[in-house]
């Protein structure tokens, strides 16, 4: 199965959207809470977005967030899962995160989900709450530099 990771385009936001719309865990209540002036306004305005195509398929993406220091989406389609796809766009959007600024970078989650393990996993570290229920973490610019492959 071919995967390539590509900067994210405007026509893409559908598919986007439709990943988003799709996961199984930490899903959106409402799924007009995200909307494609959202995506737009954060894959252009704020920061930058990949996506991950397989057969030209949106399968996944991951966009981040420079004005509020974010990552603001990282997500995989539930039939995509377990393929590497989602280490890639974790990996190319820190590097270029970093890439851009020193400034911490952080990310909210829900606790007990496959996400909190990978995040986890990838060296983030857990620094309190975000808004109700979701476990903060935050990545400093040295930490990711000096990870071990």
């Amino acid at each position: 199965m071919n995967i390539i990771i590509r900067e994210a385009r405007l026509e893409d936001i559908p598919q986007i959207q439709i990943v988003r719309n799709t996961v199984k865990e930490n899903t959106l209540s409402d799924p007009a809470l995200v909307t494609d002036a959202d995506c737009e306004e954060f894959l252009f305005e704020r920061g930058k977005g990949w996506v991950g195509e397989i057969e030209s398929q949106i399968v996944g993406f991951s966009i981040t967030d420079l004005k509020e220091n974010n990552i603001w989406a990282l997500f995989i389609h539930p039939d995509f899962e377990n393929l590497g796809l989602g280490r890639k766009l974790h990996d190319i959007m820190l590097d270029w995160y970093f890439g851009q600024t020193k400034e911490d970078v952080w990310l909210g989650t829900a606790p007990g989900t496959r996400a909190e393990t990978f995040y986890r996993k990838s060296g983030w570290q857990e620094t309190g709450r975000h808004g109700k229920s979701e476990i903060k973490f935050e990545m400093t610019y040295n930490k990711w530099k000096n990870r071990k492959p």
